[in-house]
């Protein structure tokens, strides 16, 4: 028994030795990440590069691959990317598969190593504005600034960065068309040191690297990542906020809380919820949102335009903190106005035959007394009934008939108090009565 009792002991005391063994083998097992750059460069990205550079660090990363593919996107994004791979930790990499242009470029640039298949390009970034025109020598200057210093912090010539963003600097070798930016091939990047090798597969980065033995793996954007990428896009902004607006204005006007209203909350909850996950707004725009919604349903129960004009400041104050530039959103959110007046007054003129909605919104019938619709009941009953005169009738006054006192007007004439009278009309509130005279009593 005790020869049993000691094997066992002894294999439950070996199976912690045998799993940290197996564990300590596998943690030491070196890897990279490699990770999409794709598509536009927008803060969603900025926010899904960060937690993949922090996932890549905290797990021990050899290095981190990007693999780029992107045609630019916004400034701000980019120096934000920019920022994160200059405090990194880790090797980062950028494998530009195709194109690195505009703000690529310059977060390629950043990178300790840039590899290019033989077809794919780096350059042509210059900064616009949102009409697609040159922006102001302010934001000129800025870029060119940002530029260089992408380049310098690499120890790459910051000559090929300049003429990248700004046409006045020519590389004579690559060019010298005035009306042209900088962009280099593949060839050209590497004659100048703004490639270390061209390469057609992420193998080719790993052995040029020396890291021939690791383990890849894939870091991908989350579904929810993915989806606040979309709905923090310039155009998709305006879009939900001129869904909402035009919903929650129907149903103010709609009995109940139907499709229209739903939509709305639906599109300003998606659009808080994007610029939530993003990074682009704190919780604090979405609770100052809520009380002025609040608000501005308390204004219903308690009129007098207080409750209902701050609800409403709360309301716009809360979706222009929810982006990082006030006057971004705030241009996002008159484009929102317009649309929703326009669409407003389109579906009260020309469609309200058509959709069935707009049935409970206007109003059709008319309050004529032949359907039904009277402010004060008349009392058809009193026409003829004599009373007296309580007060003197100027020609308005009260009379008596019986106990009650009632309010009259006489044809025209001055009745005094105390003379009988007889009423000759009731319309509505209106009572009319004439004066009994002796010859009437005849």
């Amino acid at each position: 028994m005790k020869k049993w009792y000691v094997t066992i002991v002894s294999v439950l005391l070996l199976i912690p030795v045998i799993l940290g063994f197996g564990s300590s083998v596998k943690a030491n097992q070196d890897f990279v990440y490699v990770v999409p750059l794709h598509d536009t460069v927008e803060k969603g990205l900025s926010a899904f590069l960060a937690r993949a550079i922090e996932t890549a660090e905290e797990e021990g990363a050899k290095a981190i691959i990007f693999e780029v593919n992107t045609p630019g996107g916004a400034v701000d994004a980019a120096s934000e990317i920019g920022n994160l791979l200059a405090h990194a930790d880790i090797d980062t990499v950028a494998f530009i598969n195709n194109q690195a242009l505009s703000a690529g470029a310059y977060i390629s640039l950043y990178m300790d190593y840039i590899f290019m298949t033989p077809n794919a390009t780096i350059g042509s970034a210059a900064i616009i504005d949102q009409d697609g025109n040159a922006a102001d020598l302010k934001a000129q200057s800025y870029w060119l600034a940002e530029m260089e210093n992408a380049a310098k912090h690499k120890d790459r010539d910051p000559k090929y960065a300049l003429a990248m963003a700004d046409k006045k600097v020519k590389i004579e070798k690559y060019g010298d068309d005035e009306t042209e930016l900088l962009t280099l091939t593949a060839e050209q990047a590497k004659e100048v040191g703004y490639a270390e090798e061209i390469v057609t597969s992420i193998d080719d980065v790993l052995n040029s690297m020396g890291l021939e033995n690791v383990e890849v793996r894939e870091l991908e954007e989350s579904f929810f990542e993915k989806l606040a990428r979309f709905l923090t896009n310039p155009i998709i902004v305006p879009i939900l906020l001129s869904i909402g607006s035009i919903g929650l204005v129907v149903e103010l006007y709609s009995p109940g809380f139907g499709i229209p209203g739903t939509m709305g909350l639906a599109s300003l909850l998606l659009f808080f919820y994007g610029h939530l996950v993003a990074g682009l707004a704190g919780y604090e725009s979405l609770i100052l949102f809520v009380i002025g919604i609040v608000l501005l349903l308390l204004e219903f129960f308690i009129p007098g335009g207080i409750l209902g004009g701050i609800g409403l400041i709360a309301v716009v104050w809360g979706i222009l903190i929810a982006g990082e530039s006030v006057t971004q959103m705030g241009i996002y959110l008159l484009i929102a106005i317009i649309i929703a007046i326009a669409a407003g007054f389109v579906l009260s003129k020309v469609f309200r035959k058509r959709i069935h909605i707009f049935n409970k919104i206007i109003l059709k019938d008319s309050t004529s007394s032949e359907k039904g619709y009277i402010s004060n009941k008349s009392r058809l009953e009193l026409i003829g009934v004599t009373g007296v005169a309580h007060t003197s009738l100027r020609p308005a006054g009260t009379i008596l008939v019986g106990d009650e006192r009632i309010d009259a007007v006489t044809e025209g004439g001055y009745v005094e108090k105390g003379a009988k009278v007889k009423i000759i009309k009731a319309e509505g509130s209106r009572i009319v009565v004439r004066e009994i005279t002796s010859l009437d009593k005849k």
